[in-house]
């Protein structure tokens, strides 16, 4: 149960940016000797690896519509890799939670977040300036940032925020659904109007031709 917070902490913040979390959390236990990071993240081409990712997915999640691809590229990579992270953290704690258990909990949580990332920032992509998909990216990198480090040194506190977080998330959720819906709604109504602006159009010169050909001797 010591590591419990940690998992679920890591396995939210995995959902967000998994690569973020694997970067820190090896940062911290190679360099603030935080005891409960499990070796394996602390390796110098696993950092090497989690920094370069870190960097494209830094670029293109602060994309219009290309963070939506991104981030359904990323729907079976975030929970794998919050799984992971979670049976590495149960492994480094001997006597502490099963890692089969430590994987299902963090593979579960990070599949969560993940689903409620992509479902706002589906909603975002509906306004038409990209400043807000920027400011919603770096608030959530910083969030990350904050949460893993806070769960290194308090655990449980990290762990009730994260939660909090998580029910605040899915609340927005619903709003965003219906904000999608209405998008969606609006852009048919747009294209149906241009549709049915061409054939006005189109049937307007069929008239006029027919008019002339008819007035010809």
């Amino acid at each position: 149960m010591t590591v419990l917070p940690l998992i679920f902490t890591s396995g939210l913040a995995s959902g967000v940016n998994a690569y973020a979390v694997v970067l820190l959390l090896g940062l911290l236990g190679r360099f603030a000797d935080a005891e409960s990071v499990p070796h394996a993240l602390e390796r110098t081409d696993v950092l090497i690896a989690a920094a370069v990712l870190f960097a494209l997915e830094a670029v293109a999640d602060k994309i219009p519509y290309v963070d939506t691809v991104w981030d359904a590229v990323h729907t079976v990579i975030r929970p794998v890799a919050g799984a992971v992270v979670g049976a590495l953290i149960a492994s480094a704690d001997p006597g502490s939670l099963g890692e089969l258990a430590a994987g299902a909990v963090g593979g579960t949580t990070a599949l969560v977040s993940h689903l409620v990332k992509a479902s706002l920032r589906m909603a975002v992509n509906t306004s038409p300036e990209p400043a807000s998909n920027i400011v919603v990216s770096v608030a959530e990198d910083l969030s990350v940032a904050g949460l893993v480090t806070l769960a290194i040194f308090h655990p449980w506190l990290a762990a009730s925020l994260a939660a909090a977080v998580l029910a605040v998330g899915l609340l927005l959720v619903r709003l965003a659904v219906r904000r999608i819906r209405a998008f969606r709604a609006r852009r048919r109504e747009r294209r149906a109007a241009r549709a049915a602006g061409k054939t006005g159009v189109a049937g307007v010169a069929g008239a006029t031709g027919a008019g002339v050909r008819a007035g010809q001797p």
